[in-house]
């Protein structure tokens, strides 16, 4: 339903454009490179009537800049990256990527639909992460622009064949980034499939309020719209409860600087250290509604997510050290950026009492997320 809202917009589109000489947003697209494989990679540029630009690669359907202005009118890219497509194809931890088919871990790299158990690659310990050793992040999407006059719309797609990565089904996907004259970066997602398959896509850029390599984002001041989260065992997996944050290093029900607890959680089993946790948001039904706030003061800066989807992963950046030479030169380190991923939750398909990720033949999966930028 979401994704029709959107869709809805390609008709005027064309009527907008041609009643206005010139719109005040605009989108371009240059060469980027080339895969391994040879294949042509194309960068997407969309600028709206305030400046702020949103830089969209072909490869991944990746987030590659996000440039918002601060309180006192100066624009700085605020989301983690490189400068070239080398950096993306060397590796890096899904610096604004599209993740998928399943977004998150799936234990033991197993699940079963119906009788028959699949298996997919353990690329995360012993665990499954982010839809395998290529998932979408790593595939080269097609990418159609779309010019309005109060907003720009990128419509990325990417056809899965049945068996890739372990995942039953030849899975249709879309993916639509628009930017809005409204300071609003609006994702929305759609698939189908021929098999039942499991489906989690999600968004995966580090933010920094303060600009990409600036620095932790420690002082940043988060909110989350969930009273409760689901415990993990050591390897990321939850345990299959849905506990209460009051009264916990997790509760984030009110505005808070990220870094004012973050040394109360335990390492555990190999980790750095620092929050990597999913979120059951308040919202009961798949409506849109606020998820999470992030704020930096120093800057002003403000990012309100809304979204459709009941969870949102909480990642503070703990396993950067330094190996990552991004935007200018700039070394990410430990806690220099932070991921909140709107999704369901993680391993939902071997947790029955979850919600549902199994997508049947015959039905659409969607979902929406907002991310909106102000000052304050």
């Amino acid at each position: 339903m979401h994704l029709f809202r959107i869709l809805g917009f390609i008709p005027c589109v064309f009527l907008l454009a041609s009643c206005c000489t010139a719109p005040p947003n605009k989108v371009t697209m240059a060469p980027f490179g080339k895969t391994a494989e040879g294949d042509a990679v194309e960068l997407y540029t969309m600028v709206n009537k305030n400046g702020v630009t949103a830089k969209v690669m072909t490869y991944g359907a990746l987030l590659t800049e996000l440039h918002v202005p601060g309180r006192d009118g100066k624009l700085d890219d605020v989301v983690l990256g490189f400068d070239s497509l080398e950096g993306y194809l060397a590796g890096h931890p899904y610096f604004g990527a599209t993740t998928g088919r399943v977004a998150n871990r799936i234990a033991g790299g197993k699940f079963k639909i119906g009788d028959k158990e699949y298996t997919l690659a353990k690329n995360n310990g012993a665990n499954h992460l982010h839809g395998g050793v290529k998932g979408l992040d790593k595939r080269n999407w097609k990418i159609k622009a779309i010019q309005g006059a109060r907003a720009s719309m990128l419509f990325c797609t990417y056809n899965s064949p049945d068996g890739e990565e372990g995942y039953p089904g030849n899975l249709d996907i879309r993916v639509i980034y628009k930017l809005t004259d409204n300071n609003e970066l609006i994702i929305s997602y759609w698939a189908k499939t021929d098999k039942a398959t499991p489906v989690n896509l999600t968004h995966h850029s580090y933010f920094n309020l303060a600009g990409a390599g600036s620095g932790t984002i420690l002082d940043h001041e988060l909110m989350i719209a969930a009273e409760h989260y689901t415990p993990i065992d050591g390897g990321g997996i939850p345990t299959g409860e849905i506990k209460a944050v009051k009264g916990t290093v997790m509760d984030f029900t009110k505005a808070m600087k990220i870094g004012s607890r973050i040394g109360k959680l335990p390492p555990g089993d190999g980790n750095p250290g620092g929050y990597d946790h999913n979120y059951c948001l308040n919202s009961k039904d798949s409506s849109m509604a606020l998820a999470a706030t992030l704020y930096d003061a120093g800057s002003g800066r403000l990012l309100e997510i809304l979204t459709t989807e009941p969870g949102i992963q909480l990642y503070t950046g703990n396993y950067l050290d330094g190996s990552n030479v991004g935007k200018g030169g700039k070394k990410y380190e430990k806690n220099h950026g932070i991921c909140l991923e709107t999704q369901h939750f993680p391993d939902s398909i071997n947790q029955p009492k979850f919600p549902p990720v199994l997508l049947e033949p015959g039905k659409i999966y969607t979902h929406e997320t907002v991310h909106r930028f102000s000052v304050k």
